[in-house]
């Protein structure tokens, strides 16, 4: 039973990560941006700028979605601007209230395709199925040497930066997840009902299996939007530590 649900493990073992350190990379990167220049309204704009390719692909994403599924949309907008609560909003659109279905496709869609899109960089672009199946043949030697040989990939930093900054803002905000709690228990009592009348074992060895599989390939996506992550978020806060140490002033 483990291998037919061992697909939802792997994709909340990455999605948690993914999501602590994206919080963390977005915290230290404000937090240089601050010490540098002094001024909230600056660093705004800056960090904006800095995710304005992730921003924009998320809203587009919503307001695509919205109209492919027929709900009407209103405002869009790419553009910073700072919440009641402190928070920052990088951008929004405006879609009239739909069925729990629509608004929960709708929320997810950022999600969606920032995985899409990493995928085609990680596959078409930087070439990472080979290095790939090289790992799971056991070839950690070539693998390694692979790695190293990826900054050579023709216009490697430009389609690293396009996938950290889609990978950073792809996850679906407080406001985009609104339908999803109604949904899951909607699915919730619908698999209830799929137990009761017998089909659990026949859903276990026939649906589970698949739905695993492709839990395991977004997880696999997930965990390369972590490894980015990792690989930004320690050389930021590394210049977040010196640039305090050097002016005596530090963000909290």
């Amino acid at each position: 039973m483990l291998n037919q649900i061992a697909g939802l493990f792997w994709i909340i073992f990455m999605l948690v990560p993914l999501i602590l350190l994206q919080r963390l990379l977005h915290r230290e990167i404000q937090a240089v941006f601050l010490i540098m220049t002094r001024d909230v309204k600056l660093t705004m704009g800056i960090f904006s700028m800095l995710f304005l390719p992730g921003v924009f692909l998320h809203e587009l994403s919503h307001f695509l979605m919205a109209k492919i599924l027929g709900v009407r949309t209103g405002k869009f907008s790419i553009f910073p601007q700072s919440l009641p609560d402190g928070r920052l909003q990088l951008g929004y659109v405006e879609t009239a209230k739909s069925d729990v279905v629509r608004d929960s496709l709708i929320g997810a869609a950022p999600l969606i395709v920032g995985t899409l899109f990493v995928a085609y960089v990680a596959i078409y672009r930087l070439e990472m199925r080979v290095l790939w199946d090289v790992l799971r043949n056991g070839q950690v030697d070539l693998f390694w040497m692979g790695i190293r040989a990826l900054p050579q990939v023709r216009d490697f930093y430009v389609w690293f930066y396009l996938a950290f900054a889609v990978s950073s803002t792809m996850m679906p905000s407080h406001s985009d997840r609104h339908a999803w709690l109604e949904l899951v228990i909607y699915v919730g009592v619908l698999f209830g009902i799929v137990l009761l009348i017998g089909a659990g074992p026949w859903m276990l060895s026939n649906i589970a299996p698949r739905i695993s599989n492709f839990l395991s390939s977004v997880a696999v996506i997930f965990g390369l939007s972590v490894i980015v992550h990792i690989l930004l978020v320690l050389p930021t806060a590394l210049i977040h530590k010196l640039l305090a140490r050097a002016t005596g002033v530090d963000v909290a």
